[in-house]
């Protein structure tokens, strides 16, 4: 029983809640956009503004604030701070009048959510034994991203503004992590947040980290990953619902078994990981992530359907890799922060504001499918960028 309660065990429980509630809060609007779309009056392209929007707010944040609190021995109250204002912001999303006001609240969402990831997941690893920490990161991305983000935050919001309307389930999506943020003052420790480096380490270090082969192309390849998945997210409920013609309950369904594909493949790749290599784990999901848009496409209306995108969703389990494990492995511990930070931030702008952007654009002005081949083609380029990385799996960079 003493092996279950361990500090490393309620780190990895703790972290992973707080993953939850932040993607519950920021895929909210993913779920919620045909009702605000249809209040609001809002476009494909105002719809990838707004996910673009808050991917630039969360890429620059989550870099900067991250070296920022790094640099100077803050990571708590950093950390500690950003839970609690990024909860209070998904009220602010219920309380929009139009695209502007809703484009304000995201960007102060962003923000304030930036440096929660690489904090979090940079303080997963340092409680981790060896051998279990893709495993740890897996479960922190699947528990959090996947079932508070992709199973639970569908079924659970969709419902609430089935009945209650859009702007009260933005409302009851901002307490857990009210909640959240005050177990986190008492139980997060001050040796897991302590920076590593030293007073001669204070910086951004971007020249120094770009100098780690699998710091520059694997940031390339995270670009791929996140594009992937932007590329699609913010569109798809909407697709699915006015092209493809779902209704409502049939594409709760459809987002809450994609949300069960991201929880498994999420524990699935990180942890096998461990076992066969970063290399081959992701080598396994980015090449059946190929196939996802166009089982979406081609599938629609055939018992395959269902079945081809779930197994095809599985490349979304390699977010905790690219993000994470690989920056970290590429580093020093000094670095690992920062690397983690500025993966994911240059990763952000790339796939999460550049991505949804033309891929709104295109899809309003060529076809409702054009955000589906813009995943596909990043998801072959992703498979090229993979090729330049270098095993880290066991290896200590000094």
């Amino acid at each position: 029983m003493k092996k279950i309660f361990t500090y490393e065990n309620g780190i990895v429980s703790l972290m992973s809640l707080i993953f939850g509630v932040l993607f519950f809060d920021r895929l909210a609007l993913n779920y919620l956009v045909p009702y605000v779309a249809k209040d609001l009056n809002l476009n494909n392209l105002q719809i990838g503004l707004l996910a673009a929007g808050l991917s630039l707010a969360w890429a620059f944040s989550s870099y900067f604030t991250t070296a920022w609190s790094e640099s100077r021995n803050k990571n708590k109250i950093t950390f500690i701070v950003a839970i609690f204002i990024f909860s209070i912001c998904s009220f602010g999303s219920g309380l929009a009048i139009g695209f502007g006001t809703l484009l304000a609240a995201r960007l102060i969402m962003g923000l304030a959510e930036g440096p929660v990831i690489p904090l979090a997941q940079v303080f997963v690893e340092r409680e981790s034994t060896p051998r279990r920490l893709g495993l740890n990161v897996g479960i922190v991305q699947a528990v959090g991203g996947a079932l508070f983000g992709s199973i639970l935050a569908p079924v659970i919001l969709i419902q609430i503004a089935e009945n209650m309307g859009w702007r009260t389930a933005f409302y009851i999506a901002g307490i857990p992590g009210l909640l959240i943020g005050v177990i986190t003052v008492f139980y997060l420790r001050k040796s897991t947040t302590v920076s590593r480096g030293n007073k001669s380490h204070k910086g951004f270090n971007v020249k120094e980290l770009w100098q780690y082969n699998n710091i520059k192309w694997g940031t390339l390849l995270a670009c791929c990953v996140f594009g992937w998945w932007f590329a699609t997210i913010p569109f798809i409920t909407k697709y699915f619902t006015d092209v493809q013609g779902m209704d409502a309950g049939t594409m709760q369904k459809t987002m809450g078994l994609l949300g069960v594909a991201m929880l498994i493949s999420s524990l699935f790749f990180p942890g096998i990981s461990d076992k066969i290599g970063r290399k081959k784990a992701l080598l396994i999901a980015l090449s059946l992530g190929v196939f996802y848009p166009f089982a979406v496409y081609f599938l629609n209306g055939s018992g395959a359907h269902l079945p081809v995108m779930f197994v095809t969703y599985a490349m979304v389990g390699t977010i905790p890799l690219v993000a994470a494990i690989v920056p970290s492995e590429a580093v020093p511990n000094r670095l690992k922060a920062k690397a983690v930070g500025f993966v994911t931030a240059v990763a952000e702008i790339v796939g999460g504001v550049l991505v949804p952007a033309i891929a709104g654009g295109l899809s309003d002005a060529i076809n409702e499918s054009a955000f589906l081949w813009i995943g596909a083609a990043l998801a072959v380029l992703s498979l090229f960028f993979l090729s330049k990385l270098e095993e880290t799996k066991g290896k200590v960079v000094e």
